[in-house]
Parts: C-alpha cells; sequence; structure tokens
C-alpha cells in the first residue's frame, strides 16, 4: 500500500469514527429526552388546565416532573403545595407573574441554532407579544403592579459561576410596549461618584411597587454591588456589595439576596438584608442556593435546588426570613415560583 493510499484510508476511518460518534451522541440525547417526557411512577399527580395568572390563592411555578408537561407553567394551591397540580401547554425555562400579568423565557434548540424569546402574558396565559433575546435565559420579574417585566439573559457563558460571562438586563413597560433593551444605558452612581466602565452588566431585578424602583445586582472590576434603581430618571446608586439576585419583600423592608461565601468560588448561601439598617440576616439553608429567590409572603422566601439524584431536575424549597427555623421542601419538581 502507498503512503497517499494509507493515508487517505486513515483519514475514511477517521471521518467514520467521528460519524458514528456523532450519530450516538445524537441518539443518546434523544433517548434522554424521550425519557424525560415519560411520567415517572410515584411522582406527583399531573393533570392538564389552564392556571389563571390571576387567580388568587395559588402558587404559579415551572413544572419539572418528568412527563409530557416538563417545562409546563403549572399551578398548586398555596395552601397545600404538595397537593395535585394543574399544567397548560405553555412552556418556559424562566418565568414569573405579578397582578394578572406573567412572562415566559424560551429557549428552543434547532437542528441549527437555538431560539430564545420572552412571551408576555395575560392572565389566561395568552401571548400579548414576544421579543427576541438576545442569549439564554436566566431571570425573570413582574412588578407588583403587573405594569413593569424585566428579564436577563446570558450572551456569553452559560451561569454566574463561568470565568467568563456577559449578561443583559431589559425591563418591558407592559402598558406602553416601550422596551429597555439593556440597563447599561443607565447612569450609575458607585460610593457616591459618577461611573462609568466597558465590562458593567446587570441581572435579577425585583420592583418596588411604586412603579419606579427597582433593586438589581451590578457587576464591575470583579465586585457585585446591590443597586437601587429609578426607571423614569434611568439611574442606579450602589448601595452594599456582594449582594446577587435581589428579591423585594412584599412590605418593601428587605431584601432577600445570594451572596457568595468565597471569592472565586461558585457557592453561595442565602440572606436577607434590612434596607433601613443594612444588616444582613444568614438563612438557615446551608445548601448552596444559585437563584433568585422568591417571597411567599413577608415572612417567607422560596428557591429552587438541585433535585437528589436526578439530572437537570430541580425542586422548591422554602425557609423563614428571619433565620430560624429548617429549610422544608415545598413543591418536589418545580421551578420559578410565581405567588399568584
Amino acid at each position: 500500500m502507498t503512503p497517499l493510499r494509507r493515508r487517505l484510508l486513515i483519514l475514511l476511518t477517521a471521518v467514520l469514527l467521528l460519524g458514528g460518534l456523532g450519530t450516538g451522541v445524537v441518539l443518546h440525547a434523544a433517548a434522554r429526552a424521550d425519557r424525560a417526557d415519560q411520567p415517572q411512577p410515584g411522582g406527583p399527580t399531573v393533570g392538564t388546565g389552564t392556571p389563571k395568572l390571576g387567580q388568587k390563592g395559588r402558587l404559579a411555578f415551572v413544572n419539572a416532573v418528568a412527563g409530557p408537561h416538563r417545562g409546563a407553567i403549572a399551578s398548586v394551591p398555596s395552601t397545600d403545595p404538595e397537593g395535585g397540580r394543574i399544567a397548560s401547554e405553555l412552556k418556559c425555562a424562566r418565568f414569573y407573574a405579578a397582578a394578572g400579568t406573567g412572562v415566559c423565557l424560551q429557549s428552543v434548540t434547532g437542528v441549527l441554532k437555538q431560539s430564545d424569546r420572552a412571551l408576555l402574558l395575560d392572565a389566561d396565559l395568552r401571548t400579548r407579544r414576544t421579543f427576541p433575546l438576545a442569549g439564554t435565559p436566566s431571570r425573570a420579574r413582574v412588578s407588583p403592579s403587573g405594569r413593569f417585566v424585566a428579564w436577563t439573559v446570558f450572551v456569553s457563558g452559560e451561569s454566574y459561576s463561568s470565568a467568563f460571562f456577559s449578561t443583559r438586563t431589559s425591563v418591558l413597560d407592559a402598558r406602553t410596549m416601550r422596551l429597555t433593551p439593556s440597563l447599561e444605558t443607565f447612569s450609575i452612581v458607585l460610593d457616591g461618584k459618577p461611573y462609568r466602565a466597558s465590562d458593567v452588566n446587570f441581572w435579577g431585578v425585583t420592583f418596588a411597587s411604586d412603579d419606579d424602583t427597582f433593586y438589581a445586582t451590578l457587576n464591575t472590576a470583579d465586585r457585585t454591588y446591590l443597586v437601587r434603581g429609578s426607571l423614569s430618571r434611568r439611574t442606579v446608586t450602589t448601595l452594599v456589595q456582594n449582594v446577587e439576585c435581589p428579591s423585594l419583600s412584599p412590605d418593601g423592608t428587605r431584601i432577600a439576596f445570594k451572596k457568595r461565601v468565597l471569592s472565586g468560588t461558585s457557592l453561595w448561601h442565602e440572606y436577607v438584608l434590612d434596607l433601613k439598617t443594612l444588616h444582613e440576616t444568614a438563612l438557615s439553608e446551608r445548601h448552596s442556593v444559585d437563584d433568585q429567590a422568591t417571597w411567599l409572603d413577608n415572612h417567607t422566601v422560596a428557591y429552587a435546588l438541585p433535585s437528589e439524584g436526578k439530572v437537570g431536575g430541580s425542586d422548591l424549597w422554602s425557609v423563614p426570613a428571619d433565620g430560624t427555623g429548617n429549610p422544608r421542601l415545598l413543591i418536589a419538581g418545580a421551578s420559578s415560583p410565581a405567588p399568584l
């Protein structure tokens, strides 16, 4: 066999092996997706229905139970979160709702590209408007009045623990449909002085009840800050450091947030910050929480943790907001909670 023919044979063999490997990967992924669509024995009961976003006394969320309704918006009675859930046909990667307005962030992976979009929803889960997203869905919030909607996406990187990541946070006025594509256009006051930098990132918006004030995380120069912002003045002002994914309590007095416990690691613990005194209270959850917590009421916060033994699964847990008590499982197979 000539050297040329030997090289061609080696090349052909490599192509066939890689092709077989690629086919195997695709088939394996398809098999996993098929298993995720099959109901698992002993799991929660999921019925078909249409959760109403204005329906009081229920808790809405993204259903994470394996089966045909995996990823769908579902709800349970607030007083019986372990009871039977009803799930819609609308599927979301991230979700939130308030006062009859909802936001659904979708990420659909196609053959050649990933399609990401935000859906503005009415109280019956009907889509009012659709907005293309600049990256992978990460966080979503709606103001208490339902007027303003915010979402954060990863433009690069896969998580906040990535060595290199960039986020983009947008705010939509659901009344006028005016979209602010990026909070990076807002003026920044850092430590009492005007601040500009090319590495600024925002994420995790939470709204006050006045339809103007909001809080968010600002990241710059390898530091994170809690900022208080004004939508009308298009400004943000730093308050304290090492605050991520803030969530404002219903009474507007406290912020639940995740705090990085060791610089350079992907470990966060949940805290509550008193906005008047800036005193921090560590919550009793000892697991690392990579989520934007949700207040169920003025005394309790909820958050998602990975399900034990279930790749890609998540459960909702709750814990007292004053640092006492113990975490308890709220809803198995769920994420993105929204009290209705």
